[in-house]
């Protein structure tokens, strides 16, 4: 398994899922939306709530507590949508994650974070560059191009009507 150590100082947008503070790289963030109404992806993975309109472009959202294995909790006032753009094999594709709360924008230098727990850590370490601090608090930097696998991905990219056709045919293949 490849590490990315992070060895410069870099900002990051943090937010809540839970009681848990999770952080990724600004350069990785498009926008922060309100909740807005999602439509439903019929047979679409648990995890995937349906897609949004985002200035006439169609966004698949996630709901990342699901992906995390958290219990689904119902929207309140402060759930926001963080449209981010992940990179797999070489394609960029932007993907909504429903975050419960979205806190700050906060730089972070690399003595500040500490590489992941290799035991004894409730989140699957691959999903993680790095444990912030900061004060008291710990902040959970999120490798955001390992969250989700390259199946997950296309399956995700399917959703969206100009290449959901492509999917099926090459699925079907």
């Amino acid at each position: 398994m490849k590490e990315s150590q992070i060895t410069e100082t870099a900002l990051y947008l943090t937010f809540k899922l839970g009681d848990e503070v999770f952080a990724i790289d600004v350069a990785r963030v498009r926008e922060v939306l309100d909740l807005s109404p999602i439509t439903k992806v019929p047979q679409a993975a648990d995890f995937m709530r349906g897609v949004i309109n985002v200035r006439g472009s169609v966004v698949p959202v996630v709901d990342l507590r699901t992906k995390f294995g958290m219990a689904p909790v119902e929207s309140t006032l402060d759930t926001r949508v963080v449209v981010m753009e992940i990179s797999v094999e070489g394609e960029q594709i932007e993907l909504g994650g429903l975050a419960d709360s979205v806190h700050e924008v906060l730089e972070l230098e690399a003595g500040q974070i500490e590489p992941p727990p290799r035991i004894g850590a409730k989140w699957r370490t691959e999903f993680i560059r790095g444990i912030g601090k900061r004060d008291d608090q710990f902040i959970i930097i999120l490798d955001i191009d390992r969250v989700f696998s390259a199946d997950e991905l296309t399956m995700i990219q399917a959703t969206d009507p100009d290449t959901a056709d492509e999917s099926r045919i090459a699925a079907a293949g």
